[in-house]
């Protein structure tokens, strides 16, 4: 199970020309090796170094001259810190964004055109989600998020100024929702394939831990942020929003990644959609990337739903009343906030496969139980704990699907776990809440469990994930040569005397 974000997630920052990197660990000093289970995938032919992305040698955060990734902890590594705040930045301005939207929906037009307002935002995001991780691959990840939250700080601040100087339409709020549906789809998968080239292959899982706890902060404090705004003036809201991505987009323009190897004989790219089937097939064909992949739309599916419209649905069956709810869902909340921080300061786990299968039957087993309790006191304590180990499971999956995918396909792996939250889970709230309405609300908190648990038996059947790590073993130092033993004389070299 991702977590609520985990369609920002990203993948490892080998070479280009490297092979995805096995489970386990390598032999090489600080990198990865491929994976003999995996197919090699030659790297698409625009993959290609990226020398203005990358720092001069000594510089903070910077690769060496040899493009390898900086050694340093990632929660001391002020390339990181800077690219950690933009993101949180960025998350807080998502969160007043999106209330504020809604707000000015409601305030000039009525229920159907809110709902019409918040859908036409989504299709382009869910749509064109598989694309932003092939402009995301074909060009430098960096670029398309700098790029990206430029546009949306752009958009955001001139919706604001209309809105102070003219009465607003309908209209406006359709194309604004529109065109920031279109950018975040690009925004989204880039800024997930950034991550694993900031930091060292043994410092990934701290990493993502801290970037969960960032997307957890942010979340809880957006609301109330745009709350204030919307409650002194409605413009503000959005005016507030557009400085957060304008202050995310300053920070990313000192942020600093790891070139891709060079491409030696690298020819034109090809299309697009080449480009995106070429995804696809590298994600079927890996022997570990593959089954996490399916695993994590899986446990989005059985995860989201029950969360997301059973929680609803059950304070409603049995009159817990509006504030359970929020007991519940922040209980939850606050368990994944935990489980962030704990891989944030563990930052390494040993056998980290079979850790994310154990912790992922667990928390499946607990968004069962929701259902089954009859407090309200009883399914929030269960639903923080399901919140605790899935979002170390959740943390784990992300990170184990970093470290072995290979750089030049990151971030069309990062759109297609996007799509698997963004898309793909929220297409089961109706069929939920039709079946929940014919076979009652706890059966269908059961069969949530159900399908996040069949994720685990994914796992189970791969090898590869089951020996997956996320360490990186040094190379061994070469000890001391033995000398060759001298010929013997009657063996040397030499002109052979004639009988």
């Amino acid at each position: 199970m991702t977590d609520a974000d985990a369609d920002r997630a990203g993948s490892l920052g080998s070479g280009g020309s490297v092979p995805p990197a096995g489970p386990g660990p390598g032999p090489g000093a600080g990198t990865l090796v491929s994976d003999p289970s995996a197919p090699h995938t030659p790297a698409p032919p625009h993959a290609h170094a990226d020398k203005s992305a990358c720092n001069s040698p000594g510089a903070s955060g910077s690769s060496g001259p040899s493009g390898q990734l900086p050694s340093r902890p990632a929660h001391r590594d002020t390339n990181v810190l800077r690219w950690l705040t933009a993101y949180f930045a960025s998350i807080v301005g998502d969160s007043v964004y999106f209330l504020a939207l809604g707000w000015a929906a409601a305030q000039f037009a009525g229920p159907a055109q809110v709902g019409l307002v918040l859908a036409v935002g989504a299709v382009p995001r869910a749509l064109l989600m598989l694309l932003g991780g092939v402009v995301a691959d074909r060009f430098d990840p960096r670029k398309v998020v700098i790029g990206s939250d430029a546009l949306r700080a752009a958009v955001i601040l001139a919706l604001a100024a209309l809105l102070w100087l003219s009465t607003p339409k309908i209209w406006l709020l359709v194309v604004v929702a529109l065109l920031f549906g279109v950018v975040d789809a690009l925004f989204m998968p880039a800024v997930g394939a950034l991550p694993p080239r900031l930091t060292a292959p043994d410092e990934v899982v701290r990493l993502v831990g801290m970037r969960q706890l960032a997307i957890r902060i942010g979340k809880a404090v957006g609301p109330p942020l745009a709350g204030f705004a919307l409650a002194h003036h409605g413009e503000a809201a959005f005016a507030m929003a557009g400085t957060l991505f304008a202050f995310s987009l300053l920070l990313l323009a000192g942020v600093r990644i790891t070139p891709l190897a060079p491409q030696p004989g690298a020819g034109r790219p090809g299309s697009p959609w080449q480009d995106l089937a070429d995804g696809l097939r590298y994600i079927r064909r890996h022997r570990l990337v593959g089954p996490l992949v399916l695993a994590t739309a899986l446990s989005e599916i059985g995860f989201m739903a029950p969360l997301q419209v059973g929680v609803f649905l059950l304070a409603g069956e049995r009159g817990f009343g509006a504030s359970s709810i929020g007991w519940i869902l922040g209980a939850f909340a606050v368990g994944a906030g935990l489980g962030a921080v704990g891989l944030s300061l563990m930052g390494r786990i040993r056998h980290a496969g079979t850790a994310q299968l154990c912790t992922l039957v667990v928390a499946s087993a607990a968004i069962g139980a929701i259902g089954l309790l009859p407090t309200v006191a009883g399914a929030a304590a269960v639903a923080g704990f399901a919140g605790l180990v899935g979002g170390v499971c959740g943390g784990l999956s992300i990170a184990l699907i970093q470290h072995n995918t290979a750089a030049s396909y990151q971030g069309r792996v990062a759109g297609v776990l996007a799509l698997s939250h963004v898309g793909l889970a929220p297409l089961v709230f109706p069929l939920f809440g039709l079946a929940a309405g014919a076979v009652g609300v706890t059966p269908m908190f059961l069969i949530g469990a159900g399908i996040s648990a069949s994720a685990a038996v994914v796992g189970l059947l791969s090898p590869d994930v089951r020996r997956a790590e996320l360490t990186v073993r040094p190379a061994p130092k070469p000890g001391p040569r033995t000398p060759a033993p001298a010929p013997r004389p009657d063996t040397a070299p030499g002109p052979r005397r004639s009988r």
